[in-house]
């Protein structure tokens, strides 16, 4: 038996949970703020370390053995040739690069150049975006800069006292938009292409490898993004799909290949484990529910929830498509939500709350049926998110998705799958675990919802809605749709 850690440095915290390495039990846990504005677009590192040593005070990490490090994903560290930052760290989905990301997109030749060269077509919140903007925007920066690292890499350099060999994952390396999770490769002519010339990056680590050891012989192991940890902590495998319902939506599922996509639909993630995470993501969800909540005057989601519950499935036939801040899938980022299908009889409060859920998960299907179309097979779907607790949600989905529903207990599913990391690279280190097998930990806890014989319904469902949205948006998917 051993103990190992995992931290989770997200955009707003640290959280650690240390871990049994034999079971994954989480035996002591440990949390911190980051003292930043909530929607900070520009951060000093340095507080992720600050935050990292509150949240980890106590004498937490005692017994430790090796340490998993996940943090957000799709921020930009610039250093220069004597490895201090250039400037604050850009981090989150940040606005600002929109046009250099549709600049580069040009640059190469278009979104099948992209596609081809490393599995997706850049996006604002990439790095190779933000290195874009930097180039044109601050110049002198740009210059300056020589090494270019993510949040995880710049933590996990930290950690192992700054050496000479800085190293990343294929996770974290896919979100950059200059690595191919096809290939396993940089193209560091992208990199100049973005910047206007070229930088050094740090050595992609295979998912069991370890980073280095800390002078005190502190094992440390690869690292990865927030989404590959998390879905590393929840134990998801092939045939799995993950929804997440925040404000806005996601679904990822672990595929065998990298499913690259010309239309820019599918973001083409590696995972923590040597296999991939294609993700699709929708600029709306919660918010749908929110926004139908305020318009019928009940106060929370749970009473949303149950009033939707008092109508039937297909909502008296209104069709709620829930594009309320434009929509990333389908591309329609000037259009607004459309409710349809109002007669006498369906003008009722109990219609439009179910309405709001059935147009949430709609979308979120369309979302999936974007993965299906590319050969992902989905039969099982862990719903993330508080939203994932509601009534209406859990009665709805399975039927709507054609698929087994599980909804996890809440969770530190990112710590924790970077704590099943550590587990992995120590055990590979003493023999006891093979490079290719992670350590066999207990799922997570969850509830279950079958199908069962409302497959049919959520058919006719979803046909209702896909009439409406083509009717509405002809062609939106094109042949996917």
């Amino acid at each position: 038996m051993g103990i190992v850690a995992g931290l989770d440095s997200s955009s707003g915290f640290t959280r650690v949970v240390v871990c049994d390495s034999d079971t994954g039990a989480v035996l002591r846990q440990g949390y911190a703020p980051h003292p930043v504005e909530p929607k900070a677009t520009e951060v000093d590192p340095q507080v992720w370390l600050l935050s990292l040593g509150e949240a980890a005070s106590g004498g937490l990490l005692e017994g430790v053995q090796a340490i998993g490090v996940s943090a957000q994903q799709h921020g930009m560290v610039p250093l220069d040739r004597q490895g201090n930052l250039v400037r604050p760290a850009l981090v989150g989905n940040d606005k600002r690069a929109q046009v250099a990301a549709a600049d580069l997109v040009d640059s190469l030749g278009g979104r099948q150049a992209w596609a081809d060269a490393v599995g997706s077509v850049p996006q604002s919140g990439q790095i190779v975006s933000k290195l874009r903007w930097m180039a044109r925007t601050e110049p002198a920066a740009a210059q300056r800069t020589a090494l270019v690292m993510q949040p995880h890499d710049w933590l996990v350099w930290q950690l192992l006292g700054r050496p000479a060999r800085r190293t990343t994952d294929r996770g974290a390396a896919s979100g950059t938009g200059y690595w191919s999770a096809r290939t396993g490769a940089y193209r560091p002519d992208l990199v100049e292409l973005a910047l206007g010339h070229r930088a050094a990056l740090p050595d992609v680590l295979g998912p069991a490898d370890a980073a280095g050891t800390t002078p005190e012989g502190l094992l440390i192991s690869a690292g990865t993004g927030e989404t590959m940890a998390a879905a590393f902590g929840l134990g998801v495998g092939a045939g799995d799909a993950v929804v997440s319902l925040g404000a806005s939506g996601s679904v990822m599922a672990v595929h065998h290949e990298a499913a690259a996509d010309p239309s820019g639909l599918i973001t083409s993630f590696a995972d923590a484990t040597g296999m991939h995470l294609p993700v699709v993501h929708t600029l709306n969800a919660v918010r749908a529910l929110r926004g139908t909540a305020e318009l019928l005057g009940t106060a929370e989601l749970a009473e949303l929830s149950a009033l939707a519950l008092k109508s039937t499935p297909g909502s008296s036939g209104l069709v709620f498509l829930p594009y309320l801040e434009g929509e990333r899938t389908p591309q329609l980022p000037h259009t607004a939500g459309t409710l349809t299908g109002l007669r006498r009889e369906s003008m009722k409060p109990e219609h439009l709350a179910r309405a709001a859920f059935e147009g949430m998960l709609c979308s979120l299907a369309d979302a999936m049926d974007v993965l299906r179309a590319r050969g992902v097979e989905v039969r099982r779907v862990f719903l993330l998110g508080a939203a994932a607790e509601l009534p209406a949600v859990q009665a709805v989905a399975p039927a709507i998705f054609g698929a087994q529903v599980v909804v996890p207990q809440p969770a530190d599913y990112a710590a924790i799958g970077a704590a099943r990391q550590a587990a992995w690279a120590l055990g590979v280190s003493r023999g006891t675990l093979a490079p290719h097998t992670p350590p066999a930990w207990q799922g997570a806890a969850a509830q279950v919802f079958e199908p069962g014989d409302d497959v049919a319904v959520g058919t006719a469902v979803r046909q209702q809605y896909t009439a409406t949205r083509e009717q509405v948006h002809p062609g939106a998917f094109g042949p996917v749709g």
